[in-house]
Formats: C-alpha cells, sequence, structure tokens
C-alpha cells in the first residue's frame, strides 16, 4: 500500500521539466531563405510560361501572316494582262530595253497589269507593283497599286496606294519561267520584249525564316482582255 502511494505522488507531482520553446532566429532566418528560393523560382516558372505563350502566339501570327499573303499574291498574279503599251516609245518614255507589254521583271521587283480580286474589296484592273519597302518604319514586302486608265499612260507609282503583303520581312526575290525556249529555263531577270514568262517564283524572307516559294503560272485574262495589233503574247510558246 506504501508502494501504491509512493508512485501516485511520484506521479502527480513531476520534477521540473524544459519548457517548450519557439523557433530560434537561426531557424527563422532559413525557413526564410528557403521561402524566398520557392518564390524565385515560381516566378522564374511562371516568366519562362510567358514568354513561351507570346513566342507561340507571335508565331502562330507569323504563319497566318504568311498564308493570307501567299493566297492573296496568287490571287493577283494569277490573272494577268498582256495589253500593250501604246505610243510610248516615240515620246521617249519607256527603258533603253522597253517591253511590248505593261511588265517588267526584275531580280528583287516586279510590275504588271493584272485583276484585282473583288474579294479583296477592290476590283477591276490595276497597275501593280510588288517590293520591299517600309512598314511603321520596318522593312516589309509592299504591293503597290492603281487603277489601269489606257494603254498610253505609265503608272505614277508615287501616288499609288500600298499594302504591306509581309510585316518584318528582310528580302523578296523573284524568278521568271522562260516557256518560249527548249528546255524552258528559270531566269532572275526578264529581258524577253515581245512575250511574257510563263510562270513566276516569288521567294520572300523574314527575320527568322524563309518562306515556301510562292510559284504562280501567269495565265492571261480571257478575250475581254484585247491584245495590240502587233500579236498576242506567247505565254509558254504558245500565243493565248
Amino acid at each position: 500500500m506504501s508502494r501504491i502511494r509512493t508512485l501516485f505522488t511520484k506521479a502527480s507531482c513531476p520534477g521540473p521539466q524544459r519548457l517548450a520553446s519557439g523557433f530560434t532566429l537561426v531557424e527563422m532566418l532559413v525557413a526564410m531563405s528557403l521561402l524566398s528560393l520557392i518564390v524565385l523560382g515560381l516566378a522564374g516558372a511562371m516568366g519562362t510560361m510567358g514568354r513561351t505563350e507570346t513566342s507561340i502566339d507571335n508565331r502562330l501570327e507569323r504563319m497566318d501572316e504568311s498564308r493570307a499573303s501567299t493566297d492573296f499574291l496568287r490571287a493577283v498574279l494569277g490573272r494577268i494582262s498582256a495589253k500593250r503599251v501604246q505610243g510610248l516609245q516615240q515620246q521617249g518614255m519607256l527603258s533603253a530595253a522597253p517591253s511590248a507589254f505593261f511588265f517588267e521583271g526584275a531580280g528583287q521587283s516586279m510590275t504588271w497589269v493584272g485583276v484585282m480580286p473583288a474579294r479583296y474589296g477592290v476590283g477591276g484592273r490595276y497597275h501593280f507593283r510588288l517590293a520591299m519597302g517600309s512598314y511603321d518604319g520596318a522593312p516589309a514586302v509592299i504591293l503597290s497599286y492603281l487603277p489601269w486608265i489606257d494603254q498610253q499612260t505609265l503608272p505614277e507609282w508615287g501616288a499609288a496606294q500600298t499594302y504591306p503583303l509581309l510585316q518584318h520581312a528582310t528580302g523578296l526575290s523573284f524568278q521568271y519561267l522562260n516557256g518560249g525556249i527548249d528546255p524552258p529555263q528559270w531566269g532572275s531577270d526578264w529581258g524577253v520584249v515581245d512575250q511574257l514568262p510563263q510562270a513566276v517564283q516569288v521567294v520572300m524572307t523574314t527575320e527568322t525564316s524563309v518562306l515556301a516559294p510562292v510559284v504562280v503560272q501567269l495565265r492571261v485574262m480571257p478575250a475581254g482582255d484585247p491584245r495590240g495589233s502587233g500579236g498576242g503574247a506567247s505565254l509558254g510558246g504558245s500565243t493565248g
């Protein structure tokens, strides 16, 4: 009985114990350092995700722009006029090696007469020029256009309307297919006076890539586009 009383007394009256204590200053500093590292890591990850999303959006936007540019270019190049220039040689208004048509094909530019597709808000026959230019202070592929007047009037490009076919472009080049020789050959400058190219290849480059070449067969507009008395333009070795 006395032993039980002794045990009860010891259990109900414990000796002095170490009081519970909080975090030490060192422990708090370590915890705050770890928390800062975690926050910095999360912020970096979120920044990377944001930049990746922006890059993807920009790339998709450029892809859409290049696709629209290609479709538009095929539309305006798909129908070309074979109207002959008249009454200008005597006035000295043509170059030393004039073309019989309203067409000039160089390595970095091209001018022609064609039809503006009605679905782009403008219809009818127009003078076109495709060359490098500037848009919003940045280099771009620029399409200039003027309404067709008659066979005696050359275009005044200073009064032309312009359309940025491809923004942030760094280069533009052309190749022309001469179908009047056997075998047909591509060349960077069109020097045949009395014939139009059978096809044209357009290559556009941007700051990040080279777009797939656009190859368009130049189809002369039908009988509603009369030609001069000197005969028709020979496309691919045949007279249209």
